[in-house]
């Protein structure tokens, strides 16, 4: 069984939100803030209740901002409807914008991790057993390579 004190925010996270609106020099007695921790908690298991049933008339298990926009909205709370609405589209927009930078992060650090695994593999290539540089056949290098030790007659590369 649920304890009614766990459906509650809060009580010291009610009093932070009102202190920031009152003066500096306010004081908030302990009835004040248990009253609006009450009510505040009451009004959000209003609104959502209202937006729960409208997902299970949808036959959908999950309420989102839209769900909590709509509610308030046929609960009367149109000023509330319109400015969260306006905050949840704001938030979207960020997280796009955040997702966007972060696989552009990712692909650009993909994009470094492969040049340094290819350098890495150019490294390994290039350098024959005993230490000694070898490249790749038919390569101007190699060419370079033969032409320097007197290996060929050729002065095109092969």
């Amino acid at each position: 069984m649920v304890d009614e004190h766990d459906k509650l925010l809060p009580v010291a996270n009610v009093g932070r939100i009102m202190k920031r609106i009152l003066p500096p020099t306010a004081k908030i007695s302990k009835e004040a803030k248990e009253t609006i921790q009450e009510c505040a908690s009451e009004f959000i298991s209003f609104v959502t209740g209202e937006a729960s049933d409208k997902c299970h008339k949808e036959n959908r298990k999950t309420v989102n901002g839209d769900d909590i926009c709509w509610a308030l909205g046929s609960l009367g709370f149109d000023d509330y409807s319109q400015a969260i609405g306006g905050y949840l589209h704001k938030h979207r927009e960020f997280e796009r914008e955040r997702a966007s930078a972060a696989a552009a992060s990712s692909s650009a650090a993909l994009a470094a991790s492969n040049q340094i695994q290819i350098a890495n593999s150019i490294d390994q290539a290039t350098v024959g057993c005993k230490g000694q540089l070898s490249y790749p056949a038919n390569s101007p290098l190699e060419f370079r390579s033969l032409m320097e030790k007197g290996q060929t007659s050729h002065t095109e590369p092969l």
